[in-house]
């Protein structure tokens, strides 16, 4: 394997720093998914700001990037899957209501960002989830949508969610809540002998998601690896925080490297489709 050139290791060694601690400033400010999203901004700040000086023929290193993925699989089934497994007879009533209003919701996003945005049916599809960021970003890139304008709308939706919708409960219920009430995120640590066994059935998982060709390998093959294992009792897996804050920094810095030639434009014309995707989907929940 050819190590890419030093500058371009040194470069993404600066942007993950920058982007981890970014994600220190983002937790700190309640916000979810902190170092994806605080990695995403610091990285696209340095694309606007300083792309110019960037190595020529820059590229995040994918191959490093999927391992990360693979990691973020690997928890999402660690965790997702044992928990739905045993609240599924309490969630028979609440799953149909919610899927309605999933479906109803990804049914407006789309229609907003085909007929008001002008975005392609793969970037206005997946741009328009309203749920799952990382599985968003993943399918929509192998369905050839343009990343950059749907990790904006996902990153942008994101944040008009903590503004708005806090904004508006605490007007309803008198007083400040969620994120307008400053709630800090946390997690418990796990055993640093963890961490060798998690990226193993990361690389597993990935290895298998990529040679079965699944949809999103590289997220779904650990996802439903791990899952399968936790839900037969076979392991107990409980990473470190700290290992699943790093892979949100390498993805989020991933994704922001690639804002490259977004304009001012492109960028509050996104703000204000957010802005009507939120308020669409809150009228939606209402209803």
């Amino acid at each position: 394997m050819t190590l890419p050139p030093w500058s371009h290791i040194m470069l993404t060694a600066i942007l993950l720093a920058a982007g981890a601690v970014t994600g220190v400033l983002f937790q700190r400010l309640g916000t979810p998914l902190p170092y994806m999203l605080g990695s995403l901004f610091a990285s696209a700040l340095a694309v606007a700001f300083a792309q110019r000086h960037f190595p020529e023929g820059y590229a995040f290193p994918m191959k490093f990037r999927m391992l990360f993925v693979g990691v973020i699989g690997a928890m999402i089934g660690a965790r997702l899957i044992p928990d739905v497994a045993a609240l599924l007879p309490r969630m028979l009533v609440s799953i149909p209501a919610v899927l309605v209003f999933v479906l109803a919701a990804h049914a407006l996003n789309y229609l907003i960002l085909r007929r008001v945005g002008g975005y392609d049916r793969p970037t206005a599809y997946y741009a328009g989830s309203p749920g799952g960021l990382f599985e968003s970003i993943l399918f929509g890139e192998e369905a050839g949508a343009d990343l950059r304008l749907l990790t904006l709308m996902q990153f942008l939706r994101i944040i008009s969610v903590v503004t708005l919708v806090p904004v508006a409960m605490s007007i309803w219920e008198g007083h400040p809540v969620g994120s307008a009430a400053g709630v800090d995120i946390g997690g418990g640590e796990a055993a640093l002998a963890w961490v060798p066994g998690v990226l193993a059935l990361a690389l597993a998982g990935v290895w298998i998601g990529l040679r079965l060709k699944l949809p999103a390998g590289q997220l779904i093959g650990p996802l439903v690896l791990v899952g399968a294992l936790s839900v037969t009792g076979l392991v107990e897996i409980a990473a470190p925080g700290w290992l699943i804050a790093v892979a949100q920094v390498v993805l989020g810095t991933s994704l922001g490297v690639r804002f490259t030639g977004m304009t001012l434009r492109v960028f509050l014309r996104g703000a204000g489709l957010s802005i009507l995707s939120v308020t669409a989907m809150m009228a939606v929940g209402i209803v």
